[in-house]
């Protein structure tokens, strides 16, 4: 199944005299290719990429078509976490006489990393079908925990070197070109206008980047190449996935965040309003802000068991089994569980975001990583910890392929020194960036 849909996402005919140029220049500079990005935007509302996984475990999201790029490309990058494995490759049009091609964005649940590999086997096969042995073995960037987890079984599954890149350049290098390359990918949010869309620009740096994936990295960026880390949390998308595993019954994280949708957090957490009974006005505390989240929980439990107790209804005497217990208790509906964890989650990291763009005096704040996937309640409750705490001098910023920056990056990491930066074009003869070859692990 693997096999024969990749080699769909990559078929296209291509003239020959176009195709044989570049298989040359492929052969000349082995490893490396020029990528034209010129005229770059993200493919919307594509009927053609399916909204749910498929057969193969393939999770498809927006690609982004390059149509001034036609050369060859002899590698595909894979970003592996402990939750998701992200792939990025590039294709020409499907069954199309028109220039150029797309990048294309995969996830699959690292569990079944075999599936992924598989698909990857898949577009290996199709690569040396149309561009023949002459070019060689297509080559897997591969970054995340996952590159070193699974690097002998990448290597014996698809038989090609696997290059291994460091995690947070690779973070830094794909958002940096998200930044500066790509029109309609960079957003901030607020109620009145949720995706108000950024120009790519060049001057881009300082800024701190809030990668959420399992856990939480937070990293300084000064300027290209120049990052450190200076913080983060353990209390990330893991964390939602696993307490949610346990008490709602939820088996996917894309079914958590469905149920947090249409959840009501006010039935579980603690309100302004609930001690107040109004704003708090004095501090800024609108009445439906969370003063404790799950803070009903126990009051609620306390006031079912003492109704339980004036019933008689804790007496072992009174009651046929021990099922009439726990109808005594009150009953939290799954979905406004989901919600007043996720409002949890999000609302610690946008505080700790804050609080180290406090200290290390940065005004912008990229959030990255799977956990945000688009979800308006995450980017809303994130955009908002923001705006509250900085009273509005400072600004978050997200993504559409949020979770790509890692992938990406690996990606980009097989490209000459100068591919995807700003104003790169206007620096070489006819948009040519001059090749730099990079060595290769053994």
């Amino acid at each position: 199944m693997g096999s024969s849909t990749a080699a769909g996402r990559m078929n296209r005919r291509v003239p020959l005299e176009r195709k044989a140029s570049s298989i040359d220049q492929t052969i000349l500079s082995p490893g490396t290719v020029s990528i034209n990005v010129k005229g770059a935007f993200i493919v919307d509302d594509d009927p053609s990429r399916p909204s749910t996984p498929s057969d193969d475990g393939a999770q498809h999201d927006t690609d982004i078509r390059l149509p001034n790029h036609d050369a060859v490309v002899s590698h595909v990058a894979l970003d592996i976490g402990g939750s998701l494995a992200k792939l990025v490759y590039f294709s020409h049009e499907p069954n199309s006489k028109d220039l150029g091609g797309r990048l294309n964005f995969l996830k699959f649940e690292t569990d079944r990393i075999d599936r992924c590999l598989d698909f990857v086997k898949g577009l290996q096969d199709e690569f040396r079908r149309q561009n023949g042995s002459r070019t060689g073995s297509m080559s897997i960037m591969a970054t995340g925990g996952g590159a070193y987890k699974f690097y002998d079984d990448m290597k014996r599954i698809l038989g090609v070197k696997v290059l291994r890149e460091d995690e947070m350049d690779c973070l830094i290098m794909g958002l940096d070109f998200f930044i500066t390359e790509i029109p309609r990918e960079v957003f901030t949010y607020s109620d009145d206008d949720p995706m108000h869309f950024q120009q790519p620009r060049a001057n881009i740096y300082p800024y701190l980047l809030v990668n959420i994936g399992s856990g939480v990295s937070m990293i300084k960026v000064s300027g290209r190449r120049q990052f450190e880390r200076i913080g983060g949390t353990s209390l990330g998308g893991g964390t939602l996935w696993g307490l949610l595993s346990l008490l709602t019954g939820a088996r996917t994280f894309d079914e958590m965040l469905k149920m947090a949708e249409v959840g009501n957090n006010a039935t579980v957490d603690m309100l302004v309003g609930d001690i107040y009974g109004a704003d708090y006005n004095k501090i800024g505390l609108k009445s439906t802000a969370i003063a404790s989240s799950f803070g009903k929980v126990f009051k609620m439990k306390r006031e079912g068991e003492n109704q339980a107790e004036d019933h008689g209804g804790l007496s072992h005497e009174n009651r046929e089994d021990d099922n009439d217990a726990s109808n005594s208790q009150p009953s939290f509906k799954k979905e406004d569980i989901s919600r007043s964890l996720l409002y949890a989650i999000s609302n610690n990291i946008g505080q700790i975001a804050y609080l180290q763009s406090e200290k290390h005096t940065l005004a912008h704040i990229y959030f990255g990583g799977s956990f945000i996937r688009g979800h308006r309640q995450t980017i809303q409750t994130l955009a908002y910890a923001i705006n509250f705490w900085s009273q509005g001098a400072k600004k978050a910023y997200f993504l559409r392929h949020e979770g790509y920056l890692g992938s990406v990056g690996a990606f980009l990491k097989r490209q000459p020194r100068n591919w995807g930066r700003r104003n790169s074009f206007e620096e070489y003869p006819a948009g040519r960036p001059t090749v730099v070859q990079q060595e290769e692990e053994d």
